[in-house]
């Protein structure tokens, strides 16, 4: 009876032990809601991480892509802030920008942007202005001086496609017509070919990922005005940057720091997160894995071949931007929605 007892005691804990023993995720399925439409950037880069991520997370979940659009990601956005469980089984991936729509205090924001989870970022976005090359605009010197301002395409306010064009009237007095409205990047595309618009504000990710857009290059059917960040991108040597723009304009100290701002969320890049509240051993799970997989050589290997663009942004960095671009002066944020407003 002792030895029947002893078995059986020893079985139960056995069993107990192996089923603490299993991981959260193992037989569990993923989903990274994109605020951005099939076919677009944000959703080629969600797709490739999707192959990867389950690999690098104890149990090995599936990861499913799953297209929010609209609003330029906002309803994504909130979606993710107000709806989704902290369970660790809802992800985002959303446009940055966003938090000018908080600055701005739009009644349609409906989340706290540094309070959700980051987890990081798969490269940083900066921006680039191009132009169709049959119109009379070489430069952006020429936009400057137009009677009549070129079309850019956008997606909706605190867009790249909305705020770069007005960030360049506000700094250096370059206007531009924004048309808003477009579902997503495809559809921006196909408006730009059929001269719907004459221009478009994108990332220098999605120039030089894009197969169109190298087809377009190749063609000289596009040129690229401007472009942001601290230097010229060496794939672009001859693109003014905003900032040498600023100085030859002799842009007021003011705007300067408007377009600080304003282009923080190229540093952001194209962050991945989670619902406030997400458990921290959750948390920690899904952004070590994060990091394991931006340095998988396969993954790297395969997004070369898609020419897509990887500069890793660990999570506590987006987080510590992201605190310090949604505390800003009243000036600033006047200035904020001066600028949306347009």
């Amino acid at each position: 009876m002792k030895t029947a007892f002893y078995t059986f005691t020893f079985s139960i804990l056995l069993t107990s032990t192996t089923f603490s023993q299993t991981p959260f995720y193992q037989g569990k399925t993923v989903r990274i809601v994109v605020g951005s439409s099939a076919g677009s950037t944000y959703d080629a880069y969600a797709r490739l991480i999707a192959q990867y991520w389950g690999k690098h997370i104890p149990g090995s979940p599936t990861f499913v892509v799953q297209n929010m659009t609209g609003a330029g990601s906002q309803i994504a956005a909130n979606f993710i802030y107000s709806a989704a469980k902290p369970d660790g089984l809802t992800l985002g991936s959303v446009i940055p920008a966003l938090y000018f729509n908080q600055l701005a205090g739009k009644k349609e924001v409906q989340f706290d942007w540094s309070k959700f989870t980051f987890l990081g970022s798969p490269d940083r976005s900066l921006n680039l202005l191009y132009i169709r090359a049959d119109t009379p605009f070489k430069t952006i010197h020429d936009v400057r001086k137009a009677a009549e301002p070129p079309k850019c395409s956008a997606t909706a306010t605190g867009t790249v496609g909305h705020y770069f064009p007005r960030l360049l009237e506000e700094t250096i007095g370059a206007k531009f017509a924004v048309v808003a409205g477009y579902q997503g990047g495809p559809e921006m595309d196909l408006a730009l070919e059929r001269n719907e618009v004459h221009c478009r504000a994108l990332t220098l990710a999605a120039w030089f990922s894009g197969e169109i857009y190298r087809k377009w290059r190749e063609s000289n059917f596009v040129r690229a005005l401007v472009q942001a960040g601290s230097k010229r991108d060496e794939r672009l040597p001859q693109v003014p940057l905003i900032s040498e723009l600023m100085d030859e304009y002799k842009t007021p100290e003011s705007s300067r720091r408007l377009a600080r701002v304003i282009l923080a969320s190229g540093e952001l890049g194209r962050p991945y997160l989670g619902p406030p509240g997400l458990p921290a051993d959750l948390a920690k799970i899904l952004r070590e894995s994060f990091q394991k997989m931006i340095g998988d050589p396969e993954l790297l290997a395969d997004a070369k071949k898609r020419n897509m663009d990887i500069d890793f942004t660990p999570a506590e960095e987006l987080e510590k931007l992201s605190k310090e671009v949604t505390q800003q002066p009243p000036d600033v944020t006047d200035r904020v929605m001066k600028l949306l407003s347009k």
